[in-house]
Formats: structure tokens, sequence, C-alpha cells
């Protein structure tokens, strides 16, 4: 009688063994996927930061012809009244600094998004990782207590 307990033990330890794993296996393929979402948002992001700096380049060149418009109209020479050429100098340099400014956050953001996809990849290896010597603990500590059930 006491055999048939030890075995059921042992069946027992078997099953917990291999529910661990396939916990863990579920866990990874879990961090998988939400590493997988993750890049894609980077892309998506990415993408937002190059159509800003699109969207602030083609801002300034509208502003830009309509300044050149209004001086113009006021008859202010656009090519000898230094005045006139300050202010579009400085507004072609707040343009660059706009568009510097945003494609640096644009690879922040990025960059922030790599680390954290590969962050959560490293969790689903550790969580296989834990779950193989959860299964092993079980399966050694079920044929452990087969062997003691058994010899008495």
């Amino acid at each position: 009688m006491p055999f048939n307990f030890a075995l059921m033990g042992l069946l027992s330890s078997g099953v917990s063994a291999m529910g661990q794993l396939q916990a863990g296996k579920a866990q990874q393929r879990a961090a998988q996927l939400n590493a997988f979402n993750i890049e894609t948002e980077r892309e998506r992001s990415k993408a937002e930061a190059r159509q800003r700096s699109n969207d602030r380049l083609e801002q300034y060149r509208s502003n830009m012809s309509a300044n050149i418009a209004a001086f113009a109209a006021s008859g202010r020479d656009i090519g000898t009244d230094r005045s006139v050429c300050a202010f579009l100098q400085r507004q072609k340099e707040i343009a660059a600094s706009d568009t510097v400014r945003s494609d640096f956050m644009g690879q922040a953001a990025a960059a922030k998004l790599t680390a954290q996809a590969a962050a959560t990849r490293s969790e689903g290896r550790a969580a296989l990782t834990a779950s193989r010597i959860g299964a092993f603990t079980s399966l050694a500590s079920g044929i452990y207590r087969y062997n003691q059930i058994k010899t008495e």
C-alpha cells in the first residue's frame, strides 16, 4: 500500500514539474510578444518624430514665404536690409534648433523603448529559467520522497 502512495507522489511531482515548465514557457512567450509590441511602439514613435520634424520645416518654409512677402509689400529689400536679413536668419536658426531638439527627443524615446524591450525579453528568459529550476526541484523532491517511502 505505501508503494502506491509513493508512486502517486512521484507522478504528482512529475505533473507539477511539467506544469512549471509550461508556465515558464508561457511567460517567456508573453514577454516576447510584449517586447515585439514595445518595438512596434518604438517604430511608431520614430515615425512620429520624423513627422514632427517635417511639420516644423514645412511651417518654417510657410512662415518664411509669408515674411518675405510682408517685407516686400512694405518696401523693404530682403537682400540689403540688414534687420530683415537678421530676422530671417534668426527664424532659420530657431527652426533648425526645433528640428534638432525634436529629433533628439525622438531618438531618446526610441532608446528608452529599445531598453524596455530588452528588459522584457530578459524577464521572459528569467521566468523560463526559474520554471526550469522549479521543475527540477519538484522532480528531485518527488524522487527523494519516493525513495524514502519505498524503503520504509
